[in-house]
């Protein structure tokens, strides 16, 4: 079982990510995470998600999805080169000296402090699933309250694109 990113160009339309979800529901496969937006065409969304599986698995859902009348184009990232990248905003408790401990932290992982009172901070840190969950690491669950992650967002690298 393998970790694949699955990129797919579709119609921006009503009941078309509802579709692309019931496909993985109705065949058992998991969605471990989810993104979607729409594209600089108005008329399209793209949809990055991350699931696991074996190769045989993974065919069976990008036949199924390039099935989907709403579905446009898909692409297998994890095939190629690809770049990904994961949103987290964690907000952590920070009282006396935990406070200067927590910024190091957050320079070292190259994040911000975008929101700061008497007694927390919330974070903003960007990067591959595995970064973000080695920040979680590093400062330490005891001071956390609050964790939103975005799920992956993908692009090939090179010339390679996902378009019409």
């Amino acid at each position: 079982m393998s970790r694949r990113i699955i990129s797919v160009l579709m119609e921006n339309e009503p009941g078309a990510l509802s579709r692309v979800v019931g496909l993985f529901s109705q065949r058992g496969y998991n969605i471990e995470t989810l993104n979607v937006a729409p594209t600089e065409d108005e008329s399209l969304s793209r949809l990055t998600l991350t699931t696991m599986g074996d190769d045989y698995s993974i065919e069976q859902i990008t036949k199924n999805l390039n099935k989907l009348i709403d579905v446009v184009k898909l692409v297998d990232l994890s095939e190629g080169y690809h770049i990904e990248r994961e949103l987290m905003m964690i907000k952590v408790r920070a009282i006396g000296n935990a406070r200067e401990e927590i910024k190091r932290s957050v320079d070292i992982f190259r994040g911000q402090i975008i929101d700061v009172t008497q007694t927390t901070y919330t974070i903003q840190l960007a990067g591959d699933a595995e970064k973000l969950t080695a920040f979680i690491g590093a400062v330490g669950e005891a001071v956390i309250l609050e964790v939103v992650r975005t799920g992956v967002s993908g692009i090939s690298r090179g010339e390679k694109i996902l378009k019409l």
